[in-house]
Formats: structure tokens, sequence, C-alpha cells
């Protein structure tokens, strides 16, 4: 019975880890990706109004 009880633990730590591995992977390509990206350049509209003709 405590073989069948190792067993267990061990491979749920073993998806464990490898589920831990899986989402750090992905964390680091996407703050990698999102580090990549282009930038949009931010350009200074001027707003002019226009007055009614009187």
């Amino acid at each position: 019975m405590a073989d069948v009880i190792n067993l267990v633990m061990l491979v749920c730590a073993a998806v464990g880890a490898m589920a831990f591995g899986v989402l750090t992977a992905y964390g680091i390509f996407r703050v990698g990706f999102a580090l990549m990206r282009p930038r949009t350049a931010r350009m200074a509209i001027k707003v002019r109004t226009q007055l009614a003709p009187e």
C-alpha cells in the first residue's frame, strides 16, 4: 500500500513540475514577445477650432 501511495505522489509531483515548467515558459515567452512588439508612434495632433462665420 505504501508503494502505491509513493507512486501516486511521484506521478503527481512529476505532473505538477511539468505544469509549472510549461506555465513558466509561457510567461517568459509572453514577456519576451511583448518587449519585441513594435511600439506605435504617438503623434501630437493639434486641434483647431473653426469659428462659424457671423
